[in-house]
């Protein structure tokens, strides 16, 4: 007894030695090891009885894992249920506010289509023309060998346009049957507003991987709601690509965001990598311009992975995902050169290639710090030197003035980058272990960057200032950290961020319910009316008097709503993708300049056109900002303006066209005919045999 009595402290010393003493202990006293292990059989017993105090440990809370698998059950199915509730609800209140809008249920079908103005109109009218096509191929020939919309000019639409929206609509609505069911015009409005159904729920979603909790979302979509002017266009235009697409890249985001988080199990990290790669491919292929907000998210996935926050393999996958859909983009959109010259692909290779160069060094250490400035630098400047190069061996066109647009507009307003070094110092809590909370932060304040410079992207970063508001207010991690700065220690931190996090995001739920929830349901009960009659008019009277072959010029929007309307071909269209249509809308609009009879006259006749449309809303404008006006623009290149520095003014020869054409006399009257007008239109016809009056 007296022997057991003194190995038992001799045992639990060497239990409460660490590990590395203990084994440089055990290699100094070999023979110690010996007499352990011979001591060890007699010890049985009373490893037995741990063993059985242990289970009868681990028994008593058997029901402790049921109850908290069954909590976070409850948790997810109130969350999901609150996301899909809220994404239909968004849908059907689109619905009900366009209906009240424009009144569109008691509506003939002219005055529904006059309803897309602009390119919505062009869109709109292809959607037509493959529901009219007696078979798909046929359809898809017609749109890709297009002769019956542009004069003199044979157009691939598909490529130009973006129409894989109205293709998939017109597939899907001849497919289900709905054609039995339901109108084209309902089917095609309500596959967008479905889509921004998901556009909320996807917002939703990311907001609440992010904060934990679902109460997030709730305050992200009520935020979205209350700000939709400067959250989506859908009410300026429904049919407008980014309306298509944002959705898409809104799924992208909130697979993105779960597949950076750092505790997602291999089956989750697949389903957001494959949901992240179809959407990125979808988003990629509804939008021109999409790239250029996926060079924003590369830019931020960059900035994410030189901050070492241990997500490199992660991130380079995602690059992976942009070449995929950059080259199979390619493909499908009749090799896009576009996309082979955008800046997204030269910094995805750029950092590719910076990759495989890189070298394995411990992390910490001075020369990693050395080297992740090498490599930013590279990655920079190879980015640069790629874009260069593929610029000058393939040929491009499309997207030339946006890029040049951004490059002029970036290169004048360059941010300092203080925000993003202030963002990173969030490590202090645990804010800064999460990865996909910085990833948000530095792609927020990007796109916030992108909306100062240019404002009428702002309904781009609006959503994601929402959803990255409600996410903090609602994040247990933040109000900890914030109290962490705050050094507070009259109340445990860890419990009044708990409360904190709950009751703040609930305050503010209930005051937006006060304030705004009886203005939307003011909305949706005021009867709204869109009256147009002269634009009807007009239709009414192309259809009924023009020649089925005649040819109509004038403004670009106007020229729109006249091949959806009427099918009729036109001169130019509403779009700004394409050199010889920018031409065509520049040459066009010297109908509203101070230009002679003959050399408008030589401008129409060069575009085959029999019929001139004189908007009197242009040609009559009043703007309160002078030299914004579209006269006035047209007076500024052609030179007929005061010179702000020698103060000269350069007289014109001849009065504005489009008043003087309306007196009917000569010269005028001498190459234009009017045969049709309102209080808003005048119809000229083009005289193709010229008679001189005196």
């Amino acid at each position: 007894m007296l022997g057991g009595q003194q190995e038992t402290p001799d045992r639990s010393g060497a239990a409460g030695v660490p590990l590395a003493f203990a084994e440089t202990m055990s290699e100094e006293a070999g023979p110690a090891i010996e007499l352990r292990q011979r001591k060890k059989p007699r010890s049985s017993e009373n490893e037995e009885s741990a063993k059985e105090e242990k289970i009868d440990d681990t028994a008593v809370p058997e029901r402790t894992p049921k109850y908290v698998l069954l909590q976070r059950f409850a948790k997810v199915f109130i969350g999901c249920l609150a996301a899909v509730t809220s994404g239909m609800m968004y849908a059907l209140y689109l619905s009900a506010y366009h209906e009240r809008k424009f009144w569109f249920s008691n509506r003939q079908e002219l005055e529904r289509e006059i309803t897309f103005q602009g390119d919505s109109a062009i869109y709109y009218s292809y959607y037509k023309d493959m529901l009219k096509a007696p078979s798909f191929e046929r359809g898809v020939y017609e749109l890709t060998h297009n002769n019956k919309t542009v004069s003199l000019k044979t157009i691939n639409a598909m490529q130009q346009m973006s129409l894989y929206p109205e293709l998939i609509a017109s597939v899907l609505y001849q497919a289900t049957g709905s054609n039995e069911i339901i109108e084209p015009v309902y089917f095609y409005i309500g596959i967008v507003f479905g889509l921004h159904g998901i556009y909320v729920t996807a917002l939703f979603v990311t907001s609440w991987l992010m904060s934990g909790t679902w109460l997030a979302g709730m305050l992200t979509v009520a935020w979205f709601i209350i700000n939709r002017v400067d959250t989506t266009r859908i009410e300026y235009s429904i049919p407008l690509r980014e309306n298509w697409a944002l959705p898409y890249f809104a799924c992208q985001v909130a697979a993105l965001t779960g597949y950076l988080k750092s505790n997602l199990n291999t089956y989750g990290e697949r389903f957001c990598y494959l949901l992240m790669s179809a959407s990125t491919y979808t988003f990629m292929m509804m939008w021109e311009y999409s790239h250029y907000l996926l060079f924003l998210q590369a830019v931020s996935l960059f900035l994410l992975d030189s901050f070492s926050l241990e997500q490199s393999d992660k991130v380079h996958e995602v690059y992976k995902t942009y070449i995929f859909s950059l080259f199979l983009g390619y493909l499908l959109q009749f090799e896009n050169s576009a996309l082979l010259v955008s800046p997204l692909l030269s910094l995805v290779v750029a950092l590719v290639l910076v990759k495989c160069l890189q070298l394995n060094v411990k992390k910490g250490t001075f020369v990693a710090k050395i080297m992740k400035v090498i490599n930013f630098y590279l990655v920079c400047t190879l980015t640069v030197t790629l874009n260069i190069i593929m610029k000058t061996f393939v040929p491009h066109k499309e997207n030339g003035h946006m890029l040049k647009f951004l490059e002029v507009k970036f290169g004048l307003n360059m941010t300092n980058g203080k925000s993003l070094k202030e963002t990173v110092t969030l490590e202090d809590g645990r804010i800064g272990e999460r990865p996909e909370i910085i990833y948000h932060v530095i792609h927020t304040i990007l796109l916030g960057s992108l909306a100062m410079v240019i404002e009428g992207l702002k309904y781009l970063w609006t959503p994601y200032m929402c959803m990255l508001a409600a996410s903090g207010v609602c994040s247990p991690e933040l109000w900890t950290t914030l109290f962490k700065w705050l050094r507070l220690r009259t109340v445990h931190p860890v419990l009044l961020a708990l409360i904190l996090s709950m009751a703040v995001p609930t305050i503010i739920g209930l005051s937006l319910w006060k304030e705004f929830f009886p203005r939307l349901m003011t909305e949706l009960t005021e009867l709204q009316e869109f009256y147009d009659p002269d634009t009807v008019e007009l239709m009414t009277w192309i259809k009924r008097q023009a020649p089925v072959a005649a040819v109509f010029a004038g403004s670009p929007q106007l020229m729109g709503v006249i091949k959806l309307c009427t099918g009729w071909m036109v001169t130019n269209l509403p779009l700004y993708n394409d050199d010889d249509l920018l031409e065509r809308n520049e040459n066009i609009y010297q109908i509203y300049s101070k230009r002679s009879a003959e050399d408008i006259y030589k401008i129409l006749t060069s575009y085959k056109a029999n019929y001139l449309i004189v908007e009197d809303a242009i040609c009559n404008e009043v703007g309160t900002m002078r030299g914004c006006r579209v006269k006035d623009l047209l007076d500024i290149a052609n030179g007929h303006v005061v010179c702000e520095e020698g103060g000269k003014l350069t007289y014109p020869k001849y009065g504005r066209f489009c008043h003087e054409v309306k007196i009917n006399y000569s010269p005028y009257v001498n190459y234009f005919t009017r045969v049709y007008w309102n209080r808003s239109y005048f119809v000229y016809k083009i005289n193709t045999v010229i008679s001189f009056q005196s």
